[in-house]
């Protein structure tokens, strides 16, 4: 951390009446959560069987097919 961010935290730490160190913390367990919580709410993936097949693809199974 440079010495410009360490005065910003340290302001924003007076600022709540924190320490800078128990502020930086706070911070990182705060963050830690808010990534917990943003993996959990994010939906799954969909997976490759729910996607329509492609235009070619459609078009050679049709050529594949008999009369």
């Amino acid at each position: 951390m440079t010495d410009a961010q360490r005065a910003y935290e340290a302001k924003r730490a007076a600022k709540a009446g924190m320490s800078l160190e128990k502020w930086l913390v706070e911070k990182d367990k705060r963050a830690a959560a808010e990534a917990k919580e943003a993996a959990a709410a994010a939906p799954p993936p969909p997976t490759a069987a729910a996607k329509k097949p492609g235009f070619f693809s459609r078009l050679l199974e049709k050529a594949q097919k008999p009369l």
